[in-house]
């Protein structure tokens, strides 16, 4: 067994030796059935390979398994797991802190919870460099804000010196790529390295995966936005129940899927053709539309003027809403989209009560809201509820679902008004919330940190419901989500409009799913409203620069061909021939 971690020469790299190899890999937990069956691929070096599949298929568990992280009481077993000539499988601990890291790079998804929250940005990217002796220690306080820079992250000296939790989710997702790359990895396991991020860094960050390709690392891309796979991998394998279902070049699993389970992904993902039609029915002619949208009602809220700004590291205040106006009628759907920074989710605190405003006020249901006091506005909390875009954060790591949403009917009541519901009609509620989001009773002994990220993003959002409310602030519901589950939850949230006359604050860095749901539209950059409109006016007839700068960021993904037995799941011919189809629609 080979144990040299230091960089491979030149001899080697142009060797036809594959430098990873993952052959007949088995991973099981005690008690449970394998999660990960007979899974075999390999990658060569400056070479990107895709996985794409469902929530709980088994692909972050594979990508852990490369890194020694697959966790305690976990069995792993291969006929062949092995790195550049190194047999992974029969590595101490020791070992592998000497490759991870330093020849083996993991991004994470959920960045909030890979950071750690008592160190600042710029010391948990030095640490990499430290640890591994990538630079002189007199240098490393010059190359992190470079990294930072690297990453798209703005103004990184500042940022540097600022905490996990005083940054937006897409500059945490940036800040945790930054430490992964530090110690110049030859191969990047990057696990949704874009989620969370608005569609100009998202540009970025595939430009600087591509790059790095292009340079000779080599990258093992988990992703479930089918169109940042299509820019970047040159393979594309798609997981489900734990197997590799299907693989091959990403042009033709993209554009030719064999596997129905493939032409499902492709078929839920939105595009503006997608509007109107239910994403989670079957591929086909047995696609129906959504209930139609409820009558638009009175002004449920009314945002005026607001602006808050927050004292930086510094003692220099930063300004992160300026003068916003807008308002949500009842059985509507505003979506509010921008960069990360832009003031989107400061702007969705203060319409929650959760920030109070420096300046303007916000209205709810024709009474003050953000002038109350907390006792005030107690009575009426029921009525607005959020979704955040962290569910992890969200939740007591030590509640079991049960008790989660448990807990959230007890303090709501029953549908109808019914506070104090019997054991058996709380039980049956939790249940029906369960069912709502499309999650099974046997999760509810599950603790959170159990659970995959998409299976706590839909616990966050029956949580959501149990109070049955008028308006949801959504701030990236379906940001951790595969397009398959994220497809149900957007059926969902359609259903709920028309059948309970539900008002949505949509936020998203997805333009395709804004476009899918929103009525209309409000585009943010640098604390203010550039833009505001009808959704189609906004996507088919931008006026601000700057949305129509986020339109031309939007990845450009092959479509899939119909072959006219209902197995195509692209836009419609006449977009095929323009040529112009993205992720997010079509851009005149």
């Amino acid at each position: 067994m080979s144990t040299d971690f230091s960089p491979a020469p030149a001899s080697v790299s142009a060797s036809a030796e594959p430098l990873l190899v993952v052959d007949g890999l088995d991973v099981a937990f005690p008690g449970r059935e394998p999660v990960v069956r007979d899974v075999s691929f390999t990658l060569d070096r400056g070479e990107c390979l895709a996985v794409v599949g469902e929530s709980g298929s088994g692909k972050s568990v594979t990508a852990r398994t490369l890194v020694g992280l697959t966790g305690g009481g976990a069995r792993v077993t291969a006929r062949r797991l092995a790195f550049d000539g190194t047999d992974l499988s029969a590595l101490s601990e020791k070992r592998w802190r000497a490759l991870r890291g330093r020849r083996i790079g993991l991004v994470l998804q959920d960045a909030l919870v890979s950071l750690d929250p008592l160190r600042t940005v710029g010391a948990e990217v030095a640490e990499a460099l430290r640890t591994h002796a990538v630079l002189p220690r007199g240098q490393v306080g010059a190359r992190v804000p470079a990294l930072l820079t690297d990453v798209g992250i703005p103004d990184p000296a500042r940022r540097a010196r600022q905490y996990p939790h005083q940054l937006s989710g897409g500059l945490r997702q940036r800040a945790l790529i930054a430490s992964a790359l530090a110690a110049g990895p030859e191969l990047l396991l990057a696990d949704e390295p874009t989620t969370a991020l608005d569609v100009t860094v998202q540009a970025q960050v595939l430009t600087l995966l591509g790059r790095l390709r292009d340079e000779g690392t080599s990258v093992l891309m988990i992703s479930h936005d089918l169109a940042a796979v299509a820019r970047l991998a040159d393979r594309v394998a798609v997981m489900y129940a734990g197997r590799v279902v299907e693989h091959g070049p990403t042009e033709r699993v993209l554009t030719e899927p064999e596997h129905s389970y493939t032409r499902a992904l492709l078929a839920a993902a939105p595009t503006g053709r997608a509007k109107g039609t239910r994403l989670s029915a079957p591929v086909g002619p047995a696609r129906t539309a959504t209930p139609p949208a409820p009558p638009v009602g009175d002004v449920l809220l009314d945002v005026t003027g607001i602006g808050r700004s927050f004292r930086g590291p510094d003692g220099t205040r930063h300004h992160a809403v300026r003068d916003v106006s807008f308002t949500v009628r009842a059985g509507e759907t505003l979506g509010v989209v921008g960069e990360s920074g832009s003031g989107k989710t400061t702007a969705a605190r203060i319409v929650l009560g959760w920030e109070r405003p420096d300046t303007g006020t916000v209205r709810f249901r024709d009474a003050p809201w953000s002038t109350l006091p907390e006792s005030a506005r107690r009575a009426s909390r029921g009525r607005i509820q959020a979704v955040q875009q962290d569910p992890l954060g969200s939740f007591d790591p030590r509640y079991s679902v049960a008790r989660i949403l448990g807990e959230a009917v007890a303090a709501a009541g029953l549908p109808g008004g019914r506070l104090r519901p019997t054991r058996a009609a709380h039980r049956a509620r939790v249940a029906e919330l369960l069912d709502l989001v499309g999650l099974s009773a046997d999760l509810l002994e599950r603790r959170p940190r159990d659970m995959s990220g998409g299976q706590r993003q839909r616990v966050a959002i029956a949580r959501a419901l149990a109070p049955s409310p008028d308006l949801i602030v959504c701030d990236e519901p379906v940001s951790a989500l595969d397009v398959s589950i994220q497809a149900q939850i957007l059926d969902l949230l359609a259903d709920l409009r028309a059948e309970l006359g539900l008002a949505l604050l949509f936020i998203s860095h997805d333009l395709g799913v804004i476009r899918h749901v929103s009525d209309r539209i409000l585009v943010m950059k640098d604390g203010r409203v550039v833009e505001s409109g009808d959704a189609e006016r906004v996507f088919t007839r931008p006026e601000a620069p700057y949305t129509r700068e986020l339109l031309a960021a939007i990845p450009r993904a092959p479509t899939p061909v119909d072959d006219g037995a209902g197995r195509g799941a692209g836009p419609d011919s006449a977009e095929r021939t323009a040529g112009r189809v993205l992720s997010g629609g079509v851009v005149p």
